[in-house]
């Protein structure tokens, strides 16, 4: 019996019939295999798109979310800054305001603003006579509503831009409508901003929407307002600014407004009564493929935002990498089956091409992975809204302008700490020590109002900036997101107005330079002039002494009599500059008076009256009483002279306290008791130029040859020296005042040697 080939195969009855099937079966298997694993392989990158989708729709909303508070909290900062350009009071001129509100160009960098305004509270019992102000200022037709019923009224005393719209809401009681009411009652007790509840604001026409409306107080400069009460005691306003909500949100939405569909609620709850925004193509039937609901709070108040995805933002999802590989994977499974069924009876090509086909099959897989990291990176590089930094102290956002503040790219200051790229040599251990604190309780590095800080450039020069802190809760710990803006112009203008004032100081001074040399000059001049005629005099004299001795006795007293004159005026030129030599001693100025009544009688004249009005227990007082007397005569002459020696001459005498208010209208007058004389005519009076030249030396309103013009410039040289000072009050065509102010003595007048009365001259 002939061996079989070990090569051949031997048949089998029946064989030939499940041979025939078998390969079919092996591809069939082989094909359901494929397509098991095609399923898997499609059903995953649906996961991974889904996934996607829902990351960037996550990253969408709560920016939404982070970008609504931030803008909020920078309409805070404007109404802010408003109440620090008012400095603590509601009564600004409008010019003032408005051109505040033009610089700050509101409008059109922060759109939903509607106006910016002020509301003043009107004093109990003041409301007429505010309406009368007001319509004395040009607006005829103002008045304040509603009709006040309350004990507190307010009214909208400055809005901008003060056209339209704005003009209803122009003497609104807002503190009469209980939403606006809890608001301002809220920033007043708080003494932070404080948002209103939903309310349709009065600006509104036809087109009405929701609104609401933020407040920052005001109150009285220098009052206390550590607790609340003392907080209510000096509120005096509040800075406001209305918003129409829709208008808000349009400014919002950004280059990707149309990918989510919005609706706010005012409040904790979805309560369409509280209902403030809702995104026009938000459909109440259609169901979104992802939704989110996230609190907010804005100024203390809590909002609710319901945000859906917007068929625009869902036809994003990837559906053609899940194609390409299930269609890859059905082809592929259908070629495999095919081999192994052409290959059923060749098994080692079979195996070489089973081989090939597996290699082929994970190229493939491996091809769609890096496809899945590359479109991974590419959504990674979208995500640049803000810059912010991890608990670790490392740099995980990095916009634009800070590109162009400090010169480092987006990709160099990732991952960095900012220590590293910001934070100057010398303040990098405080300021890692107050990061590490920073982080653990989540207390900004800054409270409250921005701080100024150097930060560092890329090249190592030093940027004065302007920096808020915010805190961002992480897993473990805090982190922060901050703003930092470039001072260096402001700075460079502060520079420049300090070098304008300094300028103007030095003009200023040199100014009062010249005049002072000018006067020196006129003073000089004046006294050659007289000097020279008493030179002459005596000259003259001298020379007709030595020609002839005839009535050489009254020649001699002529010439005694130049000379007095000339020692008169070397005294009144002694005490105009405040070096003559005094005696001062402690006198009565009553008692001196009345000493004096009859020589200021003699020297008035009989048509001048001269009353005297003394106040009881008038104080004591410190000075050369012959010098006293001589001024006191001097004025009474001048008053004579200014009433063309007809008309009423009054002294009155009075102690006289003057406190730090009262030295504040003239900084040559120090606080403290003092003893006023006032000399008061019913003279033709001195105009204001006369006035400010009343003091120089040989000024004077009188005809030549009847006064030296020494006659105030010595009194106020005496005065001054005492440690008094001198006033004068004039109305023209009703009288002159002239007021001396002597320190207060602290002993009792010695009047038991009364002094000499001097000459009249």
């Amino acid at each position: 019996m002939p061996r079989p080939d070990p090569d051949e195969t031997t048949p089998i009855p029946g064989a030939s019939d499940r041979q025939g099937w078998g390969p079919l079966i092996s591809a069939g298997l082989v094909f359901l295999i494929a397509l098991l694993i095609t399923w898997g392989a499609w059903n995953g990158a649906r996961r991974d798109a889904a996934a996607d989708l829902a990351a960037q729709f996550d990253y969408r909303s709560r920016d939404l979310v982070n970008t609504t508070v931030r803008r909020m909290a920078v309409y805070e900062q404007v109404l802010r800054g408003t109440r620090g350009f008012m400095r603590g009071s509601t009564d600004i001129d409008r010019r003032d305001f408005a051109e505040y509100f033009r610089v700050q160009n509101l409008q059109e960098h922060f759109p939903g603003i509607q106006a910016l305004g002020i509301a003043s509270i009107i004093p109990p019992g003041r409301l007429a006579a505010h309406e009368a102000a007001m319509r004395a200022q040009g607006f005829g037709s103002y008045e304040v509503h509603p009709q006040p019923s309350g004990s507190i009224v307010t009214t909208i005393t400055h809005i901008e831009p003060f056209t339209g719209s704005n003009l209803r809401a122009f003497g609104f009681d807002m503190y009469s409508e209980p939403v606006r009411r809890a608001a301002m009652e809220a920033a007043r007790d708080s003494g932070a901003a404080a948002l209103s509840g939903k309310v349709v604001l009065v600006q509104e026409g036809r087109d009405a929407q929701p609104g609401f409306l933020m407040y920052v107080p005001v109150y009285r400069k220098g009052a206390p307002v550590a607790s609340v009460d003392e907080r209510r005691a000096a509120i005096v306003g509040w800075v406001y600014a209305p918003f129409r909500m829709a208008d808000l949100m349009r400014g919002l939405g950004g280059a990707h407004a149309a990918d989510l569909q919005v609706t706010v609620y005012d409040g904790a709850r979805a309560d369409p009564d509280a209902l403030l925004f809702r995104s026009q193509d938000a459909a109440a039937w259609r169901r979104p493929l992802l939704r989110l609901t996230l609190p907010a709070t804005i100024s203390g108040r809590p909002w609710l935002l319901d945000i859906a995805s917007s068929p625009s933002f869902e036809a994003r999802l990837d559906t053609r990498r899940p194609q390409v590989i299930a269609n890859t994977g059905i082809g592929l499974g259908f070629l495999l089956a095919l081999v192994v069924w052409l290959l059923a009876s060749e098994r080692r090509r079979a195996v070489r091409l089973a081989k090939a086909m597996t290699l082929e099959l994970r190229q493939s897989y491996e091809h769609i992975d890096a496809e899945r990291m590359r479109m991974d990176v590419i959504l990674q590089t979208t995500y640049d809204a803000f810059v912010a930094v991890d608990a670790e102290g490392r740099i995980t956002d990095w916009n634009r302008r800070a590109v162009q503040q400090f010169g480092y790219t987006r990709e160099e200051a990732l991952g960095h700490e900012v220590g590293e790229l910001l934070v100057p040599f010398e303040e990098r251990v405080p300021g890692e020590r107050g990061f590490a604190q920073f982080t653990r309780n989540g207390r900004p590095l800054v409270i409250g109002e921005p701080a100024e800080l150097m930060a560092r450039h890329r090249d190592g020069h030093l940027v004065p900036v302007e920096i808020v802190v915010a805190a961002l809760p992480a897993e473990a710990g805090y982190g922060a997101s901050a703003f930092l803006r470039d001072i260096t112009p402001r700075r460079e203008a502060e520079a420049r107005e300090e070098g304008r004032k300094q300028r103007l100081d030095e003009a200023r001074m040199a100014l009062a330079r010249s005049q002072k040399l000018e006067a020196v000059g006129k003073l000089t001049g004046g006294v050659t002039h007289d000097f020279n005629n008493i030179l002459h005099i005596i000259s003259a004299n001298v020379q007709l002494l030595m020609h002839s001795s005839k009535n050489s006795e009254k020649r001699l007293q002529n010439i005694l009599d130049a000379v007095e004159r000339g020692t008169k005026l070397s005294a009144q030129l002694l005490a105009f500059a405040r070096r003559q030599p005094l005696h001062p001693s402690l006198v009565d100025i009553g008692l001196l008076l009345e000493r004096m009544d009859s020589l200021l009688h003699r020297a008035a004249g009989d048509g001048v009256t001269i009353s005297l009005a003394r106040e009881d227990g008038l104080w004591p007082t410190l000075v050369d009483p012959n010098q006293l007397e001589n001024v006191l005569l001097n004025l009474v002459i001048n008053a004579r002279d200014a009433m063309d020696g007809q008309g009423k001459v009054t002294i009155a005498l009075e102690n006289r306290t003057i406190d730090s208010d009262d030295a504040a209208d003239d900084p040559e007058l120090t606080p403290g008791d003092y003893v006023r004389i006032a000399v008061a005519d019913t003279g033709e009076g001195m105009p204001p130029e006369v006035i400010e030249r009343a003091f120089e030396p040989f000024f004077t309103t009188k005809p030549e040859g009847k006064g030296t013009g020494l006659g105030l410039s010595m009194a106020h040289g005496f005065v001054r020296q005492s440690g008094g000072h001198i006033r004068i009050a004039s109305v023209v065509g009703q009288g002159t005042t002239i007021a001396i102010y002597l320190p207060r003595a602290s002993a009792q007048a010695d009047t038991a040697n009364p002094p000499a009365t001097p000459s009249l001259h």
